[in-house]
């Protein structure tokens, strides 16, 4: 069973990650803005579905992964923050957009809007990272079954996940409308949010390895 500051410490890392928009948030983003909050919502279940999918198979794979290989929590580390900076470029690089800023898209039925939100969570690195660089270092085997702690730390992302995307889809034309009014905000975003992943990068690269 995962002790609860390991669950806490994930919960928060998780939180922060959800809060930095990535593929998921985008599409969601864009289809609440392009279709209305139910198609976002449609959209966020096969998001949802997605992150079932990851963390079933991450479970079982870390499981056998860290029995078989003794180093390779260390590899998964590296890999995790080289993907957290880039993903903090990314956010205030010149150019950068906001995840907020309108953007078109073609109607949908429901049954698409599902099966396009499931594809692109399977598709989404960020998920990746997360399920197979971050929440490894949050499982100690000395307090029991690799796979029990997996499970637990997956549920608790993906509630985390799932709610505050659940917020952005429902608020999501307010948000845009706001920054358009107001650009600046929109430049203290994304620099709030490279900063956040940085920090988590860095947080990541000092943790010594269990």
């Amino acid at each position: 069973m995962s002790e609860f500051h390991n669950i806490l410490a994930f919960a928060l890392v998780s939180l922060g990650m959800a809060l930095t928009p990535g593929p998921n948030m985008i599409y969601l983003i864009s289809r609440s803005i392009s279709q209305g909050r139910t198609a976002g919502l449609v959209s966020l279940g096969g998001v949802a579905l997605g992150f079932i999918f990851y963390m079933v198979s991450a479970a079982f794979g870390l499981t056998a992964l860290m029995m078989a290989v003794p180093y390779a929590y260390d590899a998964l580390r590296i890999a995790g923050v080289a993907y957290l900076l880039w993903m903090a470029w990314q956010s205030v690089r010149p150019g950068g957009r906001s995840p907020f800023q309108l953007k078109e898209l073609p109607q949908h039925s429901p049954r698409k809007l599902f099966l396009m939100g499931f594809l692109t969570n399977l598709l989404n690195p960020k998920i990746a990272i997360v399920y197979l660089s971050l929440l490894p270092q949050f499982i100690n085997p000395a307090s029991g079954s690799v796979l029990t702690q997996s499970l637990m730390l997956g549920m608790t992302q993906i509630v985390i996940s799932v709610t505050i995307n659940a917020l952005v889809a429902l608020s999501a034309g307010t948000i845009a409308l706001f920054l358009v009014r107001r650009p600046s905000f929109g430049t203290i975003q994304r620099w709030l949010m490279g900063g956040v992943l940085t920090g988590l990068a860095i947080k990541i690269a000092t943790e010594s390895r269990r």
